[in-house]
């Protein structure tokens, strides 16, 4: 009787012993299932899943630098009041054409179209005003940056150099294809460039008034030779007092006190006009560039009999890339890149990520 009782006993231990173990793998199956299956679809923690990733170690979370790989650049021509779509490298080519002569050093080129490619960037996100308007992202003018197509450009070359300026510029574009500037893995609000500099780039809050940590006075050298490095502009000294005075009020110039009257207050770190006093007013140089429509603020003045002569040296707002400058430093054998590092503060040159 004993003997049966203790064999009962053995089944029963056994099958709650097997129970037991099934209940044990059931468990470890089901954990297993819990911490794999995230890895599966979420990744390793290196792979992103973010839309922009330049490698698995830089992982891009700003949505700014995408574009879509079927995307256009939707262009408003001013002129004809008309909105073009196109592909992207063929619009930056149409800029690099536009904005800088043909001749310039490749690497020159190259830095332009980067330049240009993260303007439009953010233009895509902030249109002008006048793009927005017609439901477009970005104008042909210089109040954005300028654009002629092909056929346009190619007409005001001469035939002998017209196709050859063309595939120079191609082959610019398309060896930096995508690539533009960003600042602590964002794309660059401000990617300014300008023609020429006086021998240093401007601090933009000098400019515009915004403390931009990539765009600081930077040395520019070999830019003597452009052909609007030095420029003269004679007022008749009559209308020069006028403008002034129609303009600021407390001025009160007059023929007899000129040169008494008009004194440089404060001057940037590039050496152009800060600001400067005029009778009781005091403006700033930018405001006076734009009242005589001077090509800088980088300017002195001659008063003669009846002119007054305003001398400039440079062209442009002078923050950013000079354009003469960069090529300058093309000739002297700096690269692309290291020319946007140069006038570009801290930033770095990324990949666009083309998505579907």
């Amino acid at each position: 009787m004993k003997t049966i009782i203790l064999k009962g006993l053995n089944i029963k231990l056994k099958r709650l012993s097997t129970n037991i173990k099934t209940i044990t793998i059931m468990t470890l199956i089901i954990f297993a299932i819990l911490i794999v299956l995230p890895v599966i679809f979420l990744g390793s923690g290196k792979e992103s899943i973010n839309v922009f990733n330049l490698s698995n170690d830089n992982i891009i979370k700003s949505s700014e630098i995408t574009f879509p790989a079927s995307g256009k650049v939707r262009l408003y021509h001013k002129k004809d009041d008309t909105i073009e779509e196109m592909d992207l490298e063929d619009y930056i080519m149409g800029v690099v054409a536009s904005e800088v002569p043909a001749n310039f050093n490749e690497e020159a080129l190259k830095a332009q179209a980067v330049a240009a490619r993260t303007f439009y960037m953010n233009r895509r996100k902030n249109p002008c005003k006048d793009a927005k308007n017609k439901n477009g992202e970005i104008c042909d003018t210089t109040n954005c940056q300028v654009y002629m197509s092909k056929a346009e450009r190619m007409s005001k070359w001469s035939k002998s150099e017209a196709e050859s300026n063309w595939n120079k510029i191609q082959k610019a574009v398309l060896d930096t294809k995508g690539q533009i500037l960003t600042y602590e893995e964002s794309a660059l609000e401000y990617p300014q460039f300008f023609a020429i500099s006086s021998g240093k780039t401007e601090d933009a809050k000098d400019v515009f008034s915004v403390d931009v940590p990539y765009l600081k006075s930077e040395e520019s050298k070999g830019e003597e030779i452009a052909p609007k490095y030095k420029t003269t502009l004679e007022v008749p000294i009559s209308e020069f007092i006028n403008k002034i005075n129609s303009k600021y009020e407390n001025a009160n110039l007059k023929k007899g006190n000129l040169s008494s009257a008009i004194k440089v207050e404060s001057y940037t770190e590039a050496g152009s006009v800060k600001e400067i006093k005029i009778g009781r007013e005091v403006i700033k140089g930018t405001d006076f560039r734009t009242l005589f429509n001077l090509n800088s603020t980088n300017f002195k003045f001659e008063f003669r009999d009846n002119i007054v002569k305003i001398n400039c040296i440079g062209y442009g707002h002078g923050v950013g890339m000079s354009q003469w400058g960069a090529n300058a430093m093309g000739k002297s054998g700096s690269k692309y890149d290291e020319i946007l590092k140069h006038y570009y503060n801290g930033v770095e040159i990324q990949e666009i990520k083309y998505t579907p």
